[in-house]
């Protein structure tokens, strides 16, 4: 269904930009765009709400996964469905796994397919993440993730070159600051 056709229904602009932010696989990389660029909402507007979106799944995911899976396990094309999702948190997750909750940051923040807060938060999941420190990375990395893809949404491949910069940085810095605590 295309924002269009939900604005037909009487949802508001702002209700479509927290619903396309708190969708699996579309997320805030899907959110910021519309909001700036069809609806033409301020860049820190359209930011903020996708963040709102982005994040509402996120604590739910976290402190109720273990009791939905178990439930939907008994039905044949739930389990195929949790299977695929659990095996590509899996694969996509050695971020994860090796740098734990800086890793789980970077997981979050790169705006590419299948990453993001859904899959962070099944890997965080996974692997026994504690929810506190799950949940503030993967906020951190929904931050991160929405500066780039406002930048990119605003300033092209100005844009998409000022974020490079930004995450190789932090990239840096987080390893950086790891190798000194060693």
């Amino acid at each position: 269904m295309s924002p269009e056709e939900l604005l037909s229904f009487g949802f508001s602009k702002e209700l479509i930009v927290v619903i396309i932010s708190a969708l699996p696989i579309t997320e805030l990389r899907g959110a910021v765009p519309v909001a700036i660029n069809l609806f033409h909402f301020p860049w820190y507007y359209a930011f903020l709400l996708a963040v709102i979106g982005n994040i509402l799944p996120v604590p739910f995911i976290l402190l109720f996964l273990n009791v939905f899976s178990k439930l939907l396990n008994k039905v044949n094309i739930f389990r195929n469905i949790l299977n695929y999702i659990f095996k590509q948190a899996a694969k996509r997750g050695k971020i994860i796994e090796k740098y734990q909750r800086i890793g789980l940051v970077l997981f979050v923040a790169i705006p590419l397919p299948v990453t993001g807060a859904w899959t962070g938060s099944f890997a965080a999941n996974l692997l026994g993440l504690k929810f506190k420190h799950a949940f503030i990375s993967i906020f951190i990395g929904i931050l991160i993730a929405g500066t780039i893809v406002t930048c990119l949404s605003l300033l092209g491949y100005t844009g998409a070159i000022i974020a490079g910069v930004g995450l190789i940085s932090m990239c840096l810095f987080s390893f950086w600051r790891s190798q000194r605590q060693n």
